[in-house]
């Protein structure tokens, strides 16, 4: 992983030919993310891991200027964004009435089973995290890492630069804040 860093130097210097040598070091643990964040995804997600890799990589480095990222705990922490914003915006389109919306979602294999997605959680966790973001960046960036990245919490541990213990503190509250603003949020619109 030392050459991520090395490459992502390479890269802000201007060489774009080094963006053809970060993809092979990087793609088998973008891929490991990927799956395991889908692999926690409701029933019915149309995306699948290799699609959300493509996407949040070609976001990463399609502008290579405008990029900068000071070690690969910065790349994958850009990365771990990057899918959450590729989530957010599926469930967005998946609300939309053009794409219907108002109709409740059912897999044919399991007709007599409700519909287990809800689009309508991952914007209500948009919406909290965002808020959470303003009063705790720190915090919200592990929520970032752990529940889109899929990242285990020694591992966003170690991209945020912190011990595990303070990972495990940062989750458990950050769980109970964002469990508390859903909720009170979806008690209000009832």
């Amino acid at each position: 992983m030392q050459d991520v860093t090395q490459i992502l130097q390479a890269l802000e210097a201007g060489d774009v030919a080094a963006t053809d040598q970060l993809l092979p070091i990087v793609y088998a643990e973008l891929q490991r993310l990927a799956r395991h964040k889908l692999s926690n995804e409701p029933p019915g997600q149309t995306l699948t891991a290799t699609a959300l890799v493509h996407e949040a990589y070609l976001r990463l480095v399609g502008d290579v200027s405008e990029q900068r990222w000071d070690h690969r705990g910065h790349f994958f922490s850009a990365a771990a964004e990057s899918m959450r914003r590729i989530l957010i915006e599926n469930a967005r389109r998946k609300k939309r009435l053009k794409h219907g919306g108002e109709h409740a979602r059912v897999d044919l294999p399991e007709i007599a089973a409700p519909a287990l997605e809800r689009p309508d959680d991952l914007l209500a966790l948009d919406e909290a995290l965002t808020q959470f973001a303003k009063e705790s960046p720190d915090k919200a960036e592990l929520v970032k890492l752990r529940y889109f990245a899929g990242l285990s919490e020694q591992e966003a541990a170690e991209v945020l630069g912190i011990s595990r213990a303070t990972a495990a503190r940062h989750w458990a509250y950050s769980r109970a804040w964002l469990f508390s603003q859903i909720k009170s949020d979806t008690d209000q619109t009832i």
